[in-house]
């Protein structure tokens, strides 16, 4: 969600009851404190900063959430062990993302507060695993929270989550349309006429495989992969792109990152709408399941 789910967006999501996160990304340590500064003009509910591990600028952008005294983070691209004491000492509560059982355990074991088990539905970098089997062996696997992320759009995503042992949930592709969110118009469209075929995962051969909608530059890293290239040539061509398309609106050589959940998104609305209508629907469902409307046999 870098260049995706700035101060605005995540301060909407806080603000209706959510915990919004300020994707960092790559960007530089003076764009990270502007983002934290605005959120807490914003609003005084409780938000967190993604960070990911592989950035350039990563120990300067944790020393500065300690400053700044950031609630919660979650983490990408790498193990957060070694900044756990630091983090931890100031109060912040920290949350990797895993997309294995072996990641998972092995967090776990470090330290950290809770996990987010995300499937490869999700949109931008994926694992292997689909949320419906890597969430219940997570759970199974750790004595600490687990949150469902990848392929989560409606109350019935929350609610499967939940039957699968998960505390709640992190979504990302609907909020990218909600009406808070930055990011250029033409992005949204695209996601709104998304179908269901139209995600496709790209970089397989780097090791960092990425989730986008179909566009020309989603085919060109395919046919890259066809002809075997190196893993210089992909990271030249993906230099900037995800900038490209959040900010400047191009949305054919840009990488439109994006989850499977894009052909279900069929509007721009409130993030506060988003919310209600994820946790109203999830309530029916599971009222209904308690009540016996459901009938799950002997």
């Amino acid at each position: 969600m870098a260049w995706v789910s700035t101060a605005e967006l995540a301060a909407a999501v806080s603000e209706a009851g959510g915990l919004g996160i300020i994707g960092s990304g790559h960007a530089p340590p003076e764009w990270v404190r502007e983002q934290v500064r605005k959120i807490k003009d914003l609003t005084g509910k409780p938000f967190g900063v993604n960070v990911v591990l592989l950035s350039p600028h990563v120990e300067e952008i944790i020393q500065l959430l300690v400053e700044e005294k950031v609630p919660v983070i979650t983490t990408g691209a790498g193990n957060p062990g070694k900044y756990l004491p630091l983090l931890h000492g100031a109060g912040i509560k920290v949350i990797p993302v895993v997309s294995s059982v072996a990641l998972a355990k092995r967090l776990a074991r470090s330290g950290v507060d809770a996990l987010i088990a995300e499937g490869t539905e999700s949109g931008g970098h994926v694992g292997e695993l689909t949320t419906m089997t890597l969430v219940p062996q997570v759970v199974d696997a750790v004595d600490i929270p687990v949150i469902a992320a990848g392929g989560i759009y409606d109350g019935r995503g929350l609610a499967a989550a939940i039957m699968l042992g998960a505390e709640g949930v992190q979504m990302g592709t609907r909020f990218m349309c909600a009406e808070e969110c930055t990011i250029h118009p033409r992005v949204k469209e695209m996601i709104i006429k998304a179908k269901d075929r139209d995600t496709v995962v790209t970089g397989r051969p780097t090791g960092h495989p990425v989730r986008v909608l179909k566009n020309k530059l989603a085919r060109r890293f395919l046919d890259m992969e066809n002809r075997c290239a190196g893993k210089e040539e992909f990271e030249k061509t993906g230099v900037g792109r995800l900038k490209m398309a959040m900010i400047d609106g191009d949305v054919e050589e840009g990488s439109v990152m994006a989850g499977q959940v894009s052909a279900m998104v069929q509007r721009v609305e409130p993030a506060r709408e988003i919310i209600l209508d994820v946790v109203r629907g999830a309530r029916q469902i599971i009222d209904r399941v308690c009540n016996g409307a459901v009938n799950l046999g002997p």
